[in-house]
């Protein structure tokens, strides 16, 4: 990877940036543990990280000879709005020593990261934010949400014409318990098929479905194993829910929860029939439903929608590295011939005016493709790249952040026309923390 001397590695800089060696991952991670008040890692749990690390993606920032705050990013393939995947860098492991807050250490690791992703080429940077109030200073938005389900017994129920359309007779489709594991390849065929049509989902590698799937008793907290069940018909897999409940009882009586992990489904049948099933489960007197997307179909499938107690909250946070040419990445909704006036004082090169135009472009795929080049006439709206970041997946309405006063209109009717275009159905889902 290129070499772009930063502030952080000048000679008299107290904090010198480098990639770790792999005798130096102990210590790199004791930074996370200490930072996020952790427990020391297990053997397994070390071999699941180390999986999935990229060494040459580390930066730790070091005081003599131990890191005192550190990073890393995963190289993804992202899915963006019209199905196509793009680079992006999946920021982790952000965290700074309780001695040395305050020092401007996150600051030099944080610029360094975006240095670096961008001379990688990828256009995007992602995360999930443990702090919110860190990561708009760096450009990342709020670009999807999710939602938290809880239901008693009883609440669970679907309507008559859901519980209809999910019936094996009518549908076609057989439920079948698994052992996790010993299905990986189905559930990654349900997954794959899945991804093209949702923004946020990023490509799992073999590594990824291990992640998933990890089950430790000491993960457990109080309850049983991670089980699955898969939905499936003559033709192969069509959709598949992990989960996992919890035994206990008082009084002779259950008090039981029921906690889904993940249900993905290609269609509205075999997600109708996994629910059936899940939320009629005998002995069962709670069912906890987490990281769900924001237009979830079960929302409009449950008798009562309303005893959801739905809970938002936010999730994939989108950062622009290379502003044309991730607006010219994804599809749009509507047409659109606007010129973006973009501040970024992090990245010099996005600053400035772009015109992104829509176009047919002969692809069957959904949406318009659209084209984004410097543009030298005056703006139609202006924005800071945290908020552009922020609608990318079209997940947050541009007019909505307009009427936060956090976009500027230049010309009447820009920011409701680029609004309509930036969204997308259905709404972006990350349905796994990184």
């Amino acid at each position: 990877m290129p070499f772009t001397e930063s502030a952080s590695n000048r000679p008299g800089n107290p904090y010198p940036i480098r990639p770790i060696e792999e005798s130096e991952f102990d210590a790199f991670v004791a930074v996370d543990e200490h930072a996020f008040h952790g427990s020391p890692m297990s053997d397994s749990d070390r071999r699941l990280i180390l999986e999935r690390f990229e060494f040459d993606r580390s930066l730790a920032a070091f005081d003599g000879p131990a890191p005192v705050g550190v990073t890393m990013c995963h190289s993804f393939q992202l899915s963006v709005p019209g199905g196509d995947v793009l680079p992006a860098a999946g920021v982790t492991f952000v965290a700074v020593m309780p001695t040395h807050r305050r020092r401007g250490v996150l600051n030099s690791l944080m610029r360094r990261q975006l240095a670096d992703v961008g001379e990688r080429g990828e256009p995007l940077a992602i995360l999930w934010a443990s702090e919110s109030v860190i990561y708009g200073r760096y450009g990342y938005g709020r670009a999807s949400w999710s939602l938290n389900f809880t239901l008693k017994r009883g609440e669970g129920a679907l309507t008559r014409a859901a519980a209809a359309a999910a019936s094996p007779e009518r549908s076609g489709v057989r439920l079948r318990l698994a052992e996790p594991q010993a299905v990986l390849p189905e559930l990654a065929k349900v997954y794959d098929a899945v991804l093209p049509s949702r923004a946020g989902f990023f490509a799992r590698s073999d590594a990824w479905w291990r992640r998933l799937t990890y089950d430790p008793p000491e993960h457990r907290g109080g309850s049983g194993p991670l089980r699955c069940v898969l939905a499936e018909d003559d033709h192969g897999p069509r959709g598949y829910a992990l989960y996992s409940a919890r035994d206990t009882w008082s009084d002779f009586l259950p008090e039981n929860v029921l906690t889904v992990r993940e249900l993905m489904a290609t269609d509205p049948a075999a997600s109708g029939a996994l629910w059936t099933d899940l939320l009629s489960r005998d002995l069962t007197t709670e069912f906890r439903l987490r990281d769900r997307p924001v237009d979830d179909p079960l929302l409009y499938q449950l008798a009562d929608p309303r005893r959801t107690r739905p809970a938002m909250v936010d999730a994939l946070w989108v950062r622009l590295i290379d502003v044309p040419r991730a607006l010219a990445g994804r599809r749009y909704a509507s047409p659109v011939d606007v010129v973006i006036e973009v501040r970024d004082e992090l990245r010099p090169a996005n600053a400035g005016r772009w015109r992104l135009t829509t176009a047919r472009d002969g692809d069957t795929g959904p949406g318009l493709a659209a084209s984004c080049e410097p543009a030298s006439g005056p703006a139609d709206l202006a924005l800071d790249v945290t908020d552009l970041g922020a609608a990318y997946l079209g997940g947050t309405r541009l007019g909505a952040l307009a009427g936060a006063d956090l976009v500027s209109e230049l010309r009447p009717g820009a920011v409701r026309a680029l609004s309509a275009a930036l969204a997308w159905d259905p709404a972006p889902w990350c349905p796994l923390v990184f």
